[in-house]
């Protein structure tokens, strides 16, 4: 068997699944680039691009060995007020911050995150970023007035973390694409 294959659309690295191969994109997990997988990426005439986005590992591992059981899962990025905005905003609930500030507006907000994760469950996400968060992830932990999006090439859905779960809001990042990261294009 060979170290580095494809098997039903996942990239497999000396046993471990590093990746997924979909529409002529290969998203994987940095974490495993190196000279020997890019090569092997750039040998392959189905891949037109290689996306690199953490979580990927983790994505595949805890998901069932059937690509086609799957759940179809969106990355996810994590907002948090930059530190300079006045600190009344901070850590309120979205109630609060609409009756003293307006909705939230993204022009306040810094990035902190953005990787591939297991789960679309805002629950289990924002347990996740406040337990156990990823060493790519440069915020404090989750908090009230942070906002969650979860994105795909179809587009974006944004959550505000309110006083007891999340409340959906409308704004989009100024010229933030969906498909953002490192991309290599053959």
């Amino acid at each position: 068997m060979k170290p580095i294959r494809i098997e039903s659309g996942i990239i497999v690295y000396y046993g471990n699944r590093v990746g997924r191969v979909s529409d002529g994109r290969a998203v994987v997990d940095p974490m495993f680039e190196g000279p020997e997988l890019i090569d092997f990426l750039t040998k392959q005439r189905n891949i037109r691009e290689v996306q690199w986005t953490d979580g990927m590992f983790d994505r595949l591992m805890s998901a069932p060995r059937d690509a086609r059981e799957m759940e179809v899962l969106k990355n996810c990025r994590i907002w948090q007020l930059k530190p300079d905005v006045d600190i009344r905003m901070k850590f309120v609930s979205y109630d609060e911050l609409c009756k003293n500030f307006g909705p939230p507006d993204l022009e306040n907000y810094q990035q902190v995150y953005d990787g591939a994760v297991e789960t679309n469950d805002l629950a289990a996400l924002y347990t996740k970023f406040y337990l156990d968060y990823p060493a790519s992830y440069t915020g404090h932990i989750i908090s009230m007035s942070d906002v969650l999006e979860l994105y795909d090439e179809s587009g974006s859905t944004f959550h505000y973390v309110d006083r007891i779960g999340f409340r959906q809001v409308d704004f989009e990042p100024p010229g933030q694409s969906m498909a953002q990261g490192p991309i290599m294009q053959f």
